[in-house]
């Protein structure tokens, strides 16, 4: 989005106005928790909200019902915690880089003139990079930490999810993530880790810095951070759009996909690697794969953490103890074949999770 100055500072006014909604709200969850040992619902902060207005005049500057989203974001950060321990809600703060606000409905989409109305702000000028069919439900307006704007709109096409198509040993494949490849397929193929943020760093240490060496507070900080922000951005871009391609060719190309459960959280507590693993993203490229084989009927399989794909032959199933993560191939003392590791894991990984379907022999 491209909004005038005007524009910007009732976007801004938003995003406070949103936040300090939000936070008002979680205030009063948590009193009223401590006094009566009870929680209160969004719909009883939402009739608060009235009487809020007239103690910050400011607020009725802001679309209501967007504040009124900020209350169903919170109910929602109370959900997810209850029910997947995702961590207590927090307060939010000002100077966090990462802004939105939420407009559920009145606002209007104009693609020939490439604008979109939004409530008490007017017609923005947006680069709407494809026509969408259906019915446009909440639309979300952000900002990044490198200050543009975007506005993603979530849209009802209703149509229905397509069934999950038949798979077999012949149109499944298995994919192993590392370091050095960033997926080894069952196949023999190896895709090679293109590790944007190794090319980037020394650039990244100079900026900052540059940024460090700024006084807190000063507009040559601002800029530093941003440059810093922009860079950041860069790589993310680079990583997300290398993820969607190989995940959208993965699903295109075969009816299921195997993959093997890791426990990244844990594997970052290894300095030596951390930096590495971060770079690879192997979680983003996961939950890309699950989203696009949901929309297109095809199936992800998954082993378990703690199946030894690596030490395994694929071939006579010897289990290979004295295998450590220095030794990148191996023979197999039994058949005699001799294994690439990594290509071993992705078969292995294949196996199991046809094993587990039934499908072995097949």
């Amino acid at each position: 989005m491209y909004p005038n100055k005007e524009q910007e500072n009732l976007f801004f006014q938003h995003f406070g106005a949103c936040r300090f909604v939000y936070n008002w709200g979680l205030e009063n969850k948590l009193k009223t928790y401590e006094s009566d040992g009870k929680s209160i619902s969004r719909f009883t902060l939402n009739k608060m909200l009235p009487d809020l207005k007239s103690e910050y005049v400011w607020l009725k500057d802001v679309n209501s019902q967007s504040l009124q989203d900020a209350t169903l974001h919170l109910e929602n950060a109370f959900t997810r915690f209850f029910r997947e321990k995702k961590g207590f809600p927090k307060f939010k703060s000002r100077k966090n880089p990462t802004k939105s606000f939420s407009i559920p409905q009145h606002y209007d989409v104009n693609f020939d003139t490439q604008k979109i109305r939004l409530p008490k702000i007017g017609w923005v000028k947006t680069k709407l990079h494809r026509e969408y069919e259906g019915m446009g439900k909440t639309a979300t307006v952000s900002i990044t930490p490198s200050g543009k704007f975007f506005i993603s709109i979530l849209v009802d096409d209703g149509k229905d999810q397509p069934p999950a198509q038949h798979f077999d040993v012949n149109t499944t494949i298995g994919v192993d993530v590392g370091i050095k490849d960033f997926a080894i397929l069952s196949n023999g193929e190896k895709i090679g880790n293109p590790r944007y943020l190794k090319q980037s760093l020394f650039q990244m240490k100079i900026l900052q810095r540059r940024l460090s060496r700024k006084q807190k507070g000063s507009n040559n900080r601002n800029k530093a951070k941003k440059s810093v922000s922009k860079l950041h951005e860069k790589l993310h871009n680079q990583r997300n759009d290398f993820q969607h391609k190989l995940s959208f060719r993965l699903v295109c190309e075969n009816q299921a996909i195997a993959l093997e459960t890791l426990n990244v959280d844990g594997m970052l507590k290894n300095h030596k690697l951390a930096q590495h693993i971060a770079d690879a993203s192997w979680s983003s490229f996961v939950t890309q794969l699950e989203n696009k084989a949901l929309r297109y009927g095809k199936t992800v399989l998954r082993i378990g953490r703690f199946e030894p794909s690596s030490r395994i032959c694929s071939k006579c199933g010897y289990y290979n103890r004295d295998l450590t993560l220095s030794d990148r191939d191996w023979i197999c003392p039994d058949c005699g074949t001799h294994h690439d590791r990594d290509i071993n894991a992705a078969v292995n990984i294949k196996k199991f999770a046809l094993d587990k379907q039934n499908l072995i022999g097949i």
